[in-house]
Order: structure tokens, then C-alpha cells, then sequence
């Protein structure tokens, strides 16, 4: 039985993990990977973006237009791109 609830919570764990451009509205997480390069990161970093942040994903526009979202008291908007390669754990309202 230990087996099959560790297989579970593996299966679980990685349906959360999402890349904020894949995130619904509403939704909120936690970063936990940032998938580029040395520049992308150190931009990220610039704008508080860092593995442990907590953010909450507020829209995206249409055909991979800029997704806004919230990091604390603090409204962002990044390109497509970008989003795409921040990988948060999503907190999967019950």
C-alpha cells in the first residue's frame, strides 16, 4: 500500500509543476526552476524572479501576448517567452 501512495504522490507532484505561461488565471505557486540561460536568469533576478518566490499568474493576452502576474504587492508583465520558461509548483485550490 506504501508503494502505491508514493507512486501517487510522484504522479501528483508532477501534473503541478507548470510554466507560469501555462498557468490559469487565479492560480498561485511557487518558482521553482527557471529553464534559460545565464542572462535570462540574471534578468529574472533583476526583477525579484528567483526560485522560492511565490507568484500569482493574473491573465495572459491572446496568440502568446505578455502574461501579467503578482509577485507580493508587485504587478509584472513578461513576454511569452519568459513565462514559458519559469517552472512554479502550482497550489491546486481544494
Amino acid at each position: 500500500m506504501t508503494q502505491i501512495n508514493d507512486e501517487y504522490k510522484a504522479i501528483t507532484h508532477e501534473k503541478r509543476l507548470l510554466p507560469l505561461s501555462q498557468m490559469a488565471a487565479g492560480l498561485s505557486g511557487e518558482v521553482v526552476e527557471i529553464r534559460g540561460g545565464h542572462g535570462l536568469a540574471r534578468r529574472l533576478e533583476a526583477m525579484g524572479i528567483r526560485q522560492g518566490r511565490r507568484i500569482t499568474k493574473i491573465s495572459s493576452a491572446f496568440f502568446r501576448g505578455p502574461i501579467t502576474f503578482r509577485a507580493d504587492q508587485t504587478v509584472m508583465a513578461i513576454g511569452f517567452g519568459m513565462a514559458r520558461r519559469i517552472l512554479v509548483e502550482v497550489d491546486i485550490p481544494a
